[in-house]
């Protein structure tokens, strides 16, 4: 709270214009725009790559198309073209078969290719470093963009031990959440060219996104990214930890393989879960019903030693009808 501000809708908040700045040169790109949410800045980035007609390529599970509202045909008047694979990522061939001719009146213009990493569906998974170039040379040679959504980017390269400026040289847009696993209260970044930067503005300012004295807000961003990195491996340690109890309950019924911070497991029946979540809640412990009998749980900054000691008691302690 005792930033420095000023009106970053004018761009002069020097906090907001300090996070910008800072995150686009660890990533080696030119520019970067401050959003209220990852939602928000991904929706920017999909209409600053396509048009009305054209055709976005993503995983049947990606955020970008489940958990967005529809934000795709919404705000770009994008079809979308989804494609299968485990957990959430996909092949560079998948992206070759799902590519339509461009001399095909009938066909959408395939534009825009999004990757998610991790995948929040396939349980935190992390993507193939070398499938990502691989992927990236399909779209340099069908003229198509590459965008990623790495709101947990950071859990990724914890794990894969991979640099930022990997990633930098490797999409023309990225956007980094600060909220998730990196424990900022708000905000995400948008990072690419000084040229899409300035379509992202524009887009930015129709949807409402402009804040004014937004520098408190980039303040723990900017706190975030220099004390909350290396810390991750926490959040995974004790996602690792987790799973391995579930694997010992009798009505789980199978966990997904772990890489960071997420856990996402079956119950035996919906009836089953809902319990489940309902006994977790009357002890102070909350997950994320993820479907009629999977439940999500996250590991985050929030969950120290003592409190995961006390998730393990409220699972070991529930006894379902």
């Amino acid at each position: 709270m005792s930033a420095e501000v000023g009106d970053d809708v004018l761009g002069e908040d020097p906090t907001v214009n300090s996070l910008q700045q800072m995150l686009s040169d660890m990533f080696g790109m030119e520019g970067a725009l401050f959003f209220p949410s990852g939602t928000m800045t991904n929706q920017v980035a999909i209409k600053i790559h396509t048009e009305p007609g054209d055709e976005v390529i993503c995983h049947e599970l990606s955020h970008v198309y489940r958990y967005e509202g529809g934000g795709i045909s919404f705000n770009s008047g994008a079809s979308v073209r989804l494609l299968k694979g485990g957990r959430g990522t996909f092949k560079a061939a998948d992206v070759s078969a799902a590519i339509n001719s461009p001399h095909d009146p009938h066909c959408a213009r395939s534009r825009l290719v999004v990757i998610e990493n991790t995948v929040n569906m396939g349980g935190g998974c992390c993507w193939s470093f070398e499938e990502i170039k691989r992927i990236r040379k399909v779209c340099d040679e069908n003229g198509l963009m590459l965008h990623l959504d790495g709101a947990r980017l950071f859990n990724a390269m914890v794990v894969k031990d991979e640099s930022i400026s990997q990633y930098g040289a490797m999409f023309d847009t990225i956007s980094v959440c600060l909220s998730k696993g990196l424990g900022a209260p708000v905000g995400s970044v948008l990072i690419g060219s000084n040229k899409h930067m300035a379509r992202a503005l524009r887009f930015r300012k129709v949807m409402g996104g402009g804040m004014r004295q937004a520098g408190y807000l980039a303040a723990a961003g900017l706190y975030a990214l220099a004390n909350h990195v290396e810390r991750l491996v926490q959040d995974h340690a004790h996602a690792q930890a987790f799973a391995k109890e579930l694997d010992t309950l009798g009505f789980v019924v199978e966990v997904l393989p772990v890489e960071t911070n997420i856990v996402i497991f079956d119950l035996v029946s919906g009836k089953l879960a809902l319990q489940f979540l309902n006994h977790l809640e009357e002890q102070d412990v909350r997950m994320l019903r993820f479907g009629q009998k999977t439940i999500r749980a996250v590991f985050h900054l929030g969950i120290n030693e003592q409190k995961f000691d006390k998730l393990i008691v409220a699972a070991r302690s529930f006894q379902g009808a």
